[in-house]
């Protein structure tokens, strides 16, 4: 089978096109058959390398990277319950970008009839980080008021329909090119961080899901309610502003998140885990009441992968970006 593989850590230029073995399914697990693969900042970090704490094992673990991807079962594996062969699923996996690839059945769903193969491909990482920062660290509940800041990215075109979905009433701030985007996803208030600086104008908000921008956790501190508080999305390691919070690193966002404790305003960091078939199903429920869509920026071959990668190192994507064998 074809696959992008990558020898050592660098830039996408690292990136070629091979021909490799195709996987075999252990237990519990699926082989599918990819039809769509989306990329994700987490990607370039590992394919990069950074932060440099990943390189101390020396060569790449991960010969084939992508964890997002759409496809139909083309294999099984000892002991699979819940799918068979020709089902059409979306989820986690190891080595997305590649014509064939193995996953935990616990890591995948059934795709959505409504949603095509790329859309589907587009969900699973942004889509269920946006809904764990809002459900589990966020706490959001009817009525509140919710800020996203950087709303037109992968994770933030996400948050803003989650946070609509959940009852609440979303501001959303992009880029003047973005504002009407942002508004068709349900956004009560939109906002041009060019124009204006939400940190130091009226209203104040309930939650801050800060997932790119330049305002710092001690400005966005300001701009909450009492009881208010900042969810973190993405740590401060992005290589654009667009794609990460500027901050004074990691270990000066987990001292104003500790200190912030002991205040009533709250400042939390989203810790991705590993996602799961009842996570995939909650974002499935979603799409099929119509209240959760994909925004898909650009959509590349796989021969093409180092190109779509390159693209959303750059920044200012809008929504998501696909790579389709």
């Amino acid at each position: 089978m074809q696959a992008i593989v990558y020898d050592e850590f660098g830039p996408p230029d690292v990136l070629r096109l091979a021909d490799v073995n195709p996987p075999t399914p252990k237990e519990r697990e699926v082989l599918i058959k990819v039809r769509a693969a989306a990329v994700n900042p987490l990607d370039w970090h590992f394919i990069r390398g950074e932060p440099a704490i990943m390189r101390m094992s020396g060569k790449p673990k991960a010969k084939i990277p992508g964890v997002d991807v759409a496809g139909t079962v083309e294999a099984l594996g000892p002991n699979v319950t819940r799918f068979r062969i020709g089902d059409e699923v979306y989820g986690s996996c190891r080595g997305a970008l590649a014509e064939l690839a193995c996953a935990s059945e616990d890591w995948l769903a059934r795709k959505p009839a409504r949603l095509s193969f790329e859309q589907a491909a587009a969900l699973p990482v942004a889509a269920f980080t946006a809904l764990q920062a809002l459900r589990e660290y966020g706490r959001v509940q009817p009525g509140q008021s919710v800020l996203v800041n950087g709303a037109a990215g992968g994770v933030g075109t996400f948050a803003v329909q989650i946070a609509k979905a959940l009852g609440a009433n979303v501001t959303g701030v992009c880029s003047a090119r973005n504002l009407e985007l942002v508004r068709s996803l349900g956004a009560d208030h939109v906002i041009d961080y060019a124009a204006q600086d939400f940190t130091t104008q009226a209203p104040r908000y309930d939650l801050i899901l800060a997932v790119a921008g330049n305002a710092t956790v001690r400005d966005m501190r300001r701009a909450l309610t009492p009881r208010g508080s900042v969810v973190v999305v993405g740590g401060g390691v992005g290589r654009d502003p667009d794609n990460g919070i500027t901050m004074s690193g990691l270990l000066g966002l987990m001292f104003v998140a500790l200190a912030s404790r002991l205040g009533r305003r709250r400042v939390s960091m989203v810790l991705g885990r590993q996602i799961r078939h009842d996570d995939l199903e909650a974002l499935t429920k979603l799409v099929e009441a119509g209240s959760l869509k994909s925004v898909i920026d650009r959509t590349y071959p796989l021969a093409a992968a180092a190109d779509a990668i390159r693209y959303l190192e750059a920044g200012h994507v809008r929504g998501k970006v696909v790579v389709t064998p």
